[in-house]
């Protein structure tokens, strides 16, 4: 270096100063080694900050929907009468001495029993009527509806209209004094000692008067007409079907 001339070295002295400023000057480059000191001190201390845990947000509790239950629609009857099946001819036994009139086996049975019984009391019990088709049922309301010049409603009131009748079930019978036959199928068979035994022993053998006076049906007062209640099937026949909607 001491064979450099003063002045060059002087020169070179000053570029280094300026090329170690980069240009900047002191000051300046000064503040910012400040600025960047805070600015990551910041940092960290960010980084050191834990991190909060989430908050679980509560699931949406679901209601099931309950289920409808439908409600069975009900069937409806005919000017107070219900529906019934008309029971098979091979379920029939004959309860008459020419054996035109049948009942099902076990109404037949439990009613020649009945029978029996009155006789022994010194009853007569006369059977008028069992089982009837559908066909016969209708000539008993249509064709004689008609003799008669009877409204629909009013014959009603005295006969099922076909398919409506529990005669069609082999389960009810019309039943007379064999000693008052004037008062068969009349309104004054409860005057007969027929009617008196009914009374009081048809619920032993299984049989129920079915249209009382004032009955929810609205059929006309039948003291003559008795139904056999004394099995499953016979007992739902009547008692499922008295559940049934009216039609006016």
């Amino acid at each position: 270096m001491d064979d450099i001339p003063e002045a060059l070295r002087d020169q070179a002295t000053s570029r280094k100063t300026s090329s170690l400023s980069g240009g900047f000057p002191l000051p300046l480059l000064g503040l910012g080694l400040v600025l960047l000191s805070i600015v990551g001190g910041f940092s960290a201390a960010l980084l050191m900050r834990p991190i909060p845990k989430p908050t679980a947000t509560p699931s949406p509790q679901i209601t099931p929907t309950p289920v409808a239950t439908p409600t069975p629609s009900p069937v409806e009857n005919v000017l107070g009468h219900l529906p019934y099946k008309q029971a098979l001819t091979s379920e029939l036994v004959p309860i008459s001495a020419d054996g035109r009139i049948r009942l099902r086996s076990s109404a037949a049975q439990k009613y020649l029993q009945m029978q029996r019984a009155a006789r022994q009391a010194g009853v007569i019990l006369m059977p008028l009527s069992g089982f009837r088709t559908v066909s016969e049922q209708e000539y008993l309301f249509f064709k004689v509806k008609e003799k008669r010049n009877q409204e629909a409603k009013k014959r009603a009131e005295v006969s099922a209209p076909p398919g409506y009748s529990e005669h069609h079930t082999g389960y009810a019978i019309d039943i007379g004094d064999g000693r008052t036959p004037a008062t068969n199928l009349s309104p004054t068979f409860d005057q007969t000692a027929a009617f008196r035994w009914l009374q009081n022993h048809a619920p032993k053998y299984s049989f129920e008067l079915s249209f009382p006076p004032n009955n929810a049906q609205g059929v006309n007062y039948e003291p003559w007409h008795w139904r056999f209640v004394g099995d499953t099937q016979s007992l739902e026949t009547f008692y499922k079907a008295q559940q049934l909607k009216k039609v006016k």
